[in-house]
């Protein structure tokens, strides 16, 4: 069970990381990119839409889903709830944060 709870908040972290290197990139958009209304710039963004989803997914899904189709339900399950939860508590600290700010 804590190897399941450590791999629960690896993965997390990764989708966290994940999530911070995409909104520095999307915050700062125009400073690297310019001001782009081209064609391009939805194509680029739903891209970036459909792969965000693809690594989260992985991330939140992969291991689980792997344990699952092994016979391993019961750790598949914890596995899910425990990056869930741990997502959950990166949420809320992120909220927090943002209160305190303001």
């Amino acid at each position: 069970m804590e190897k399941l709870n450590k791999n629960g908040f690896l993965n997390a972290f990764g989708i966290l990381v994940y999530v911070v290197l995409v909104a520095t990139l999307m915050q700062n958009g125009d400073r690297l990119f310019g001001q782009a209304d081209n064609f391009v710039s939805p194509i680029a963004f739903l891209l970036l839409f459909s792969l965000s989803a693809t690594i989260v997914g992985g991330l939140m899904l992969g291991k689980p889903l792997m344990l699952y189709f092994d016979g391993k339900k019961k750790e598949a399950v914890s596995l899910f709830l425990a990056t869930s939860g741990w997502l959950a508590g990166f949420t809320i600290l992120a909220f927090f944060v943002i209160f305190l700010i303001k």
